[in-house]
């Protein structure tokens, strides 16, 4: 590690006047800090936000679940509201990582961060949640624009994000088995507005599928989603899987994903 400059603000107020002061913001660190000592990240500034309270509570609101930028994953898996609420959400919560990573990382850290292969975006996507910043409130369908890239604006800051209560939810994954990231995920939601179903893992981002909303659309069953062709050329390929076992993974997950929702 370098020599540089750590804050800790307990407001959010204070955040903001770091974060558009050019100031690099600390959530979790799972991200951040490894990139520090790889020297691929050299702020000579960092805000640490896990001192602002108020980024870290959960609450339901009407037929939506606000959950806090700060709320760390091990918060998310086991409490009450979103077990009752989403119980698909604590289970994705659940399997993030290992326990380490489960006790430091934030939601609103990992979707800031927007990795390929994270798990939180995919359930921001499938279930059409709000995310709430310092500036303006974001759809989902909007947000996500790619490769670790986001609609969020410099200075801009996650403070809460808003997820619709569905009716029926599920997430699965096959983990890369080193660092448990998602070779693929799959979150798989019926909404008010329709199924949804949102990919992790694939390769450029976190994307939804519209042939497999389509088809569950039309019968909510893994048969369904066995009928859809999943095309390799949409997927990527690397040392732990070719492109045409991603398409595959990605039929397999949803299928089960489904058979999960229904119970």
């Amino acid at each position: 590690m370098y020599p540089f400059t750590l804050e800790r603000p307990t407001t959010l107020a204070d955040a903001s006047r770091l974060a558009g002061a050019g100031v690099k913001l600390l959530a979790g660190g799972q991200t951040l800090l490894a990139s520090m000592k790889m020297r691929l990240a050299s702020p000579e500034q960092v805000a640490d936000l896990g001192a602002v309270a108020e980024l870290a509570d959960i609450k339901r609101e009407g037929n939506a679940l606000r959950i806090g930028a700060m709320t760390r994953h091990a918060d998310v898996a086991v409490n009450a509201d979103v077990l009752a609420s989403i119980p698909a959400l604590a289970d994705l919560a659940s399997g993030i990582g290992d326990r380490q990573v489960r006790a430091m990382g934030t939601l609103g850290g990992s979707v800031a961060n927007n990795d390929p292969a994270a798990c939180y975006p995919s359930a921001v996507l499938a279930l059409g949640a709000t995310v709430h910043t310092t500036q303006r409130q974001i759809a989902a369908d909007d947000y996500f624009q790619g490769m670790f890239a986001t609609a969020l604006n410099e200075g801009e800051i996650i403070t809460a994000i808003s997820f619709p209560v569905p009716a029926k939810a599920a997430y699965m994954k096959f983990r890369q088995p080193a660092s448990r990231f998602a070779m693929i995920g799959v979150f798989v939601a019926q909404t008010s507005t329709g199924v949804r179903v949102a990919v992790t893992g694939g390769g450029n981002g976190v994307f939804r599928h519209k042939g497999l909303e389509a088809a569950l659309s039309q019968s909510f069953t893994a048969a369904a989603a066995a009928g859809v062709k999943i095309e390799p050329a949409d997927y990527s390929a690397d040392l732990h899987a070719t492109a045409a076992y991603r398409a595959n993974l990605v039929s397999v997950m949803t299928q089960r994903a489904v058979t999960k929702a229904l119970g």
